[in-house]
């Protein structure tokens, strides 16, 4: 009699998982779930964009006007990491753009900030500053050389989201106001 348990449970047990699997199918059929969905939330770079602003050894950049089709997604400033600022953006199309600034070496930030992207002979003004471009496997970048610190706009999105990005660019700094 025994036997006939153990073969009864291992019965019982493998008919409660197909009417388990059963259950979990109707329920992920049934109930609604909504897959396009994006996971990826909006940040709110405010405070941030100040405290780089007040710290920073340059004018950060950080756009202005840009339509809310334009989903701001991660910031950060480290200021003991060469007073480097990166605020990433979504486009309208949901590439990738981002803004990074730094006081490191250019060549070294220029290499980590555009996924080793490659300078090209190209270069466009866009208010009054002369951006290169860089193309890459993986993004393509403007960047702009300016004495003091080096600013990328990098990502997946074209060229065309890309210039939008920089002529949106407002670069200032924010005096610490002394207490009297």
């Amino acid at each position: 009699m025994a036997g006939r348990n153990g073969k009864q449970t291992v019965r019982n047990m493998l008919l409660s998982m197909a009417v388990i699997g059963i259950v979990v199918a109707v329920i992920y059929v049934f109930i609604p779930h909504d897959e396009s969905k994006d996971p990826v939330k909006r940040v709110d770079y405010r405070i941030e964009l100040l405290t780089a602003r007040r710290a920073a050894a340059y004018p950060v950049a950080a756009p202005q006007g840009l339509p809310k089709s334009w989903k701001p997604t991660s910031v950060r400033y480290n200021g003991a990491d060469h007073d480097s600022w990166h605020l990433g953006f979504l486009d309208p199309s949901g590439e990738y753009v981002a803004i990074k600034q730094s006081t490191a070496k250019p060549a070294e930030f220029i290499d980590t900030a555009t996924q080793r992207a490659r300078k090209t002979d190209r270069t466009q003004k866009i208010a009054g500053r002369t951006w290169q471009r860089y193309e890459g496997t993986r993004y393509d970048a403007l960047v702009l050389r300016e004495k003091g610190a080096t600013t990328v706009v990098a990502g997946t999105a074209g060229f065309g989201p890309l210039t939008a990005m920089a002529e949106s660019l407002e670069m200032k700094r924010t005096p610490i106001r002394e207490s009297a």
